[in-house]
């Protein structure tokens, strides 16, 4: 197990940057506590910074790459504050020996929290390089610039390597040192691209599934046939007669070893189980009663209210898990797919009963996660495997276990209600949530007496964070409802939202969208509909327009136009891309994705059973990004999914007259 100074020897002399957090970043941490450890957050003293004697410059952060592009947005960060090419910059991420603690990548929280950190970390290091540059050439500070990985004085010059090269330097710094103003921007506010882009391209990029061992075998675990289910006996006699073959049982865990993965799949099918399962509590045919019947205050809806209601689904990323563990001695080092390196590492630690210092979990990217990879299952199981079988042993989740063993969206109902007065304003409104989740409840609509209440609810699937969290479902339900009062008020939806929108970020996403879409020239044809929505969640405002056909019942999103704005913009081509994927994944989740379930079991696990968007559905999406480099920049990876299914859902309505209060909308087409 590599340590920290073993690395830091590795990278030779030169400055490391320590930054002290101070109250401000403790609060962008998490505040107070850990998530998924036993120890509270300290004020503690964190290296992000190393600029080696070779000029090359190391920053560490705790965050990961899921494919949002945050390597090449904090690249953009340290490159713009410290004055450095962005090549001569590498990013060491979600790595829990080497980089500070971190809560996890989630929420949408790299930008608003990590790019200021890693900002101010390379600002400090810029003036420490200025101190040594006057220092060195007993030159006043004034008289030092610094640019494009050199500092300059008169006629004297050299690279930070140059500079360091020698200086045994490890100082304390505090968080006051200058940052770039948006407007002055060079480097950040660009479209850069894609760091480590062509590796990526070409195959050379390692994710878990690529990681090799000296000696390592392969693993497989034996699930039981529903939820709940207990194992009775096993036989694991035929397995165990396979060369190199090693069973493992301990307790209801019981998983094989083998030098090859087809041997270990082999061995997995060869075992005989018996299983003593449970019944079930709902189905996904009578689970949107269950969610009211068994929510914390009972069955609260009114009769007046109208109710809309959403299905689980699935993240299926395109890697499913994915892990490694070595074990050496009293050590465990564990390479996986993870959104949580430290929370991993917390689990490993609690359930392996050792201290977190000897659990050293590494993120080496993983293929996509969409807040489905929270948890560390495979790390656990590959873990255990290994410890018993004395050897490295990778544990690779199938597709069919991906969509089974891991958590899921939430499903939900929503009941909502509202006056109107005659003036087309919004008098009063009243919203309930029910299982689904509290993101995106609040109404970003000037409404004098509003009620928006969230009621948890007992599951009968395992659930937790998705992409956009519940603020996809509440958009969907509230912007859905708002075309129903804009009918009821006898007013066009454009014109109604900005009647009640009072807030200037969201008017200027309404009229943005609106106004590329060309709204109030769209002409009414047989088949075709058009629908809007608007929104905030996560510090960003959005405007979905949506153009839809429908032929014989099928429902085909021809055109969308999204207008986002998160404040001042890092990366304007990364940026088009969060909003382009997210409306892609969006008109899964709106026209066709569920989860059917029943009796304890997923019936649809299989991508062959489980629709998700093809190239086919694909609709022609023109992004608008709002540049407001007067707002710091928020994060951008989830609020642009929330507005395409209430624009879709809207646009079926103006197409066809049938209002659809679920989603998915369409899964077999309109009735």
């Amino acid at each position: 197990m590599i340590t920290r100074r073993d690395f830091f020897a590795a990278l030779g002399g030169g400055i490391v940057v320590i930054l002290i957090a101070d109250d401000s970043d403790a609060q962008e941490a998490g505040g107070g506590a850990r998530r998924g450890t036993r120890e509270p957050l300290p004020q503690q003293v964190s290296a992000w910074l190393h600029i080696g004697e070779d000029g090359m410059v190391t920053a560490f952060t705790g965050k990961v790459e899921v494919g949002q592009n945050s390597r090449t947005s904090l690249t953009q960060a340290v490159a713009e504050e410290l004055r450095a090419p962005v090549a001569s910059i590498r990013m060491i991420m979600g790595d829990t020996t080497l980089t500070p603690f971190d809560m996890g990548t989630f929420g949408s929280q790299t930008t608003p929290q990590m790019w200021p950190q890693m900002r101010k970390a390379a600002a400090s290091a810029r003036e420490m390089l200025v101190d040594l540059a006057s220092q060195k050439w007993m030159v006043e500070r004034a008289s030092i610039s610094i640019a494009n990985g050199k500092v300059t004085a008169g006629g004297r010059s050299a690279g930070f390597g140059e500079l360091t090269r020698g200086e045994k330097l490890a100082k304390t710094i505090t968080t006051n040192a200058a940052l770039t103003p948006a407007t002055e921007w060079k480097v950040a506010g660009t479209s850069v691209p894609k760091v480590e882009g062509r590796a990526m391209v070409t195959g050379a990029h390692k994710y878990a599934y690529d990681i090799k061992r000296p000696g390592m075998h392969h693993g497989k675990v034996l699930y039981p046939p529903s939820f709940g289910a207990t194992l009775a006996s096993l036989d694991g006699s035929a397995a165990e007669a396979m060369p190199g073959v090693n069973v493992v049982r301990e307790g209801d865990f019981v998983g094989v070893t083998a030098p090859d993965a087809p041997t270990a799949e082999r061995a997995l099918a060869a075992l005989k189980a018996d299983w003593k399962q449970v019944p079930a509590e709902a189905s996904s045919r009578d689970v949107y009663p269950y969610f009211k019947k068994t929510s914390r205050d009972g069955d609260a809806s009114k009769p007046q209210l109208t109710s809309y209601t959403v299905a689980y689904i699935a993240h299926v990323p395109l890697e499913p898990r994915a892990a490694v563990a070595e074990w050496d001695g009293d050590k465990l080092t564990v390479w996986t797919g993870t959104q949580r390196p430290f929370g991993v590492r917390s689990e490993l630690a609690t359930n392996f009963k050792m201290p977190e210092d000897r659990v050293h979990v590494m993120m080496p990217d993983t293929g996509s996660g969409y807040g489905g990879k929270h948890t560390g299952e495979a790390a656990y199981e590959a873990a255990r495997l290994a410890k018993a079988a004395r050897k490295p042993v990778q544990r690779n989740w199938t597709r069919e276990e991906e969509m089974t063993w891991a958590y899921f969206r939430p499903g939900g109902v929503i009941d909502v209600g509202a006056k109107v007065n005659p003036d087309g304003t919004i008098a009063e409104w009243e919203f309930h949530n029910y299982n689904s989740g509290p993101s995106g409840l609040q109404s970003p609509y000037n409404i004098a007496s509003k009620k928006e209440q969230q009621h948890p609810s007992k599951t009968p699937l395992r659930q937790s964070s998705y992409r956009g969290l519940a603020a996809t479902a509440n958009h969907f339900a509230r912007e859905s409802y708002m075309d129903e009062l804009a009918l009821s008020a006898k007013m066009d939806p454009l014109e109604f939202r900005l009647k009640n929108a009072k807030n200037e970020r969201l008017r200027n996403v309404i009229q943005a969208a609106a106004g590329k879409f060309d709204w109030k020239a769209r002409k009414k044809t047989a088949g075709r509909g058009f629908g809007i929505s608007a929104g905030f969640e996560k510090g960003g405002y959005v405007a979905t327009c949506a153009e839809i056909s429908v032929t014989n019942g099928v429902v085909k999103v021809l055109r969308v136009v999204e207008a986002f704005e998160c404040g001042a913009v890092v990366n304007p081509e990364h940026l088009r891309n969060q909003v382009e994927g997210a409306v892609a994944m969006g008109v899964g989740g709106a026209l066709f994705e569920q989860i059917d379930f029943a009796d304890n079991k997923i019936l649809n696990n299989k991508l062959s059973r489980y629709r998700v968007p093809r190239f086919a559905d694909m609709p022609v999406i023109e992004s608008v990004l709002l540049d407001r480099k007067d707002i710091v920049p928020a994060g951008a990876g989830e609020t642009p999914i929330v507005g395409i299914a209430p624009a879709v859902g809207n646009a079926i309505f103006d197409a066809t007259g049938q209002r659809i209060r679920s989603l998915p909308m369409a899964p077999k087409g309109l009735s």
